[in-house]
């Protein structure tokens, strides 16, 4: 008899020995990573749920049998995001400690492959923490990815798609947040508001300080949105297409089914102790021990 858990990839709608059906068949767990926070005057506050959620279904639906997508994680760190109304920040250490005891009680139960998909710039950073964490401190793999990163492995796609300047076009509410947003909910979009806005700092022509969802300059300030943003808009918004957000889906979800099924069976690096010595003492952050039998 077929297991409910070899067609089903939300994780929520599985009973516990379902689970264990699921940590059997070696299933990459992952966890959407969001925020609430202003996207201008077009776009919800949902941008970096919808989007992340949407990308990890659609690959879900691809290869159930081979992953399962947790419930989105919807509250990321925006403080700098503030001045805008709507906006919810998680305080960083809140976010990475909830999304840690995410990742800490997979590994429990007896999942090794997690993603971490991330939809909001500001939680990368937060989340790469995470996941080296989660590498460390329990015997599970845990890799942290921005879904816009995933239309980088086809070094042709961005290329052949983009059409806005760089850097800038592409940066928050812009010609690719608003494209994909088209394409998946394109009935909650403002239309009649989209505009495109600048990173104010963008136009100094300064080769330092500089930032794009795909690069940023060397030295870059970040600091508060409001500081460099009339409308929260930074980027090319005008450009965008519900035609142009079906490529992009389809491309991000063809990529993550890729990488699913290269890492899923996958085997881990080993790690080996490099000591003369054996150590008298247990690491005092929490690691777990080399010989996991002490």
């Amino acid at each position: 008899m077929t297991s409910r858990a070899e067609t089903e990839y939300r994780y929520e709608k599985l009973t516990w020995p379902e689970i264990n059906d699921a940590i059997d068949l070696g299933k990459v767990c992952i966890v959407p990573c969001g925020a609430v926070e202003q996207h201008g005057p077009h776009l919800p506050l949902d941008v970096d749920l919808i989007c992340p959620g949407g990308i990890a279904r659609g690959a879900g639906m691809a290869i159930p049998d081979k992953l399962l997508v947790l419930p989105i994680v919807a509250y990321g760190y925006t403080g700098h995001v503030m001045d805008f109304p709507g906006t919810i920040n998680n305080d960083f250490e809140h976010f990475m400690h909830h999304v840690l005891d995410i990742t800490k009680s997979l590994a429990y139960h007896g999942f090794k492959k997690i993603l971490l998909l991330n939809g909001h710039g500001s939680n990368m950073p937060n989340l790469d923490l995470v996941a080296r964490r989660t590498n460390l401190e329990t015997d599970a793999e845990c890799i942290c990815c921005a879904w816009w990163q995933l239309l980088s492995v086809d070094k042709e796609f961005m290329p052949r798609w983009r059409q806005s300047k760089f850097p800038g076009g592409c940066s928050h509410a812009c010609e690719l947040e608003t494209s994909l947003y088209l394409y998946l909910d394109g009935d909650n979009v403002r239309k009649d508001q989209i505009k495109s806005g600048t990173v104010s700092f963008n136009n100094e022509d300064n080769p330092f300080m500089w930032v794009d969802l795909f690069a940023a300059g060397p030295a870059t300030v970040v600091s508060w949105t409001s500081s460099y943003s009339e409308t929260g808009v930074l980027g090319d918004a005008e450009l965008a297409t519900p035609e142009k957000g079906r490529q992009a889906y389809e491309e991000a979800v063809k990529q993550l089914v890729r990488f699913v099924i290269w890492w899923k069976d996958r085997p881990k690096d080993q790690r080996r102790d490099r000591h003369r010595r054996p150590p008298t003492m247990p690491i005092p952050w929490g690691q777990r021990p080399l010989d996991p039998s002490k």
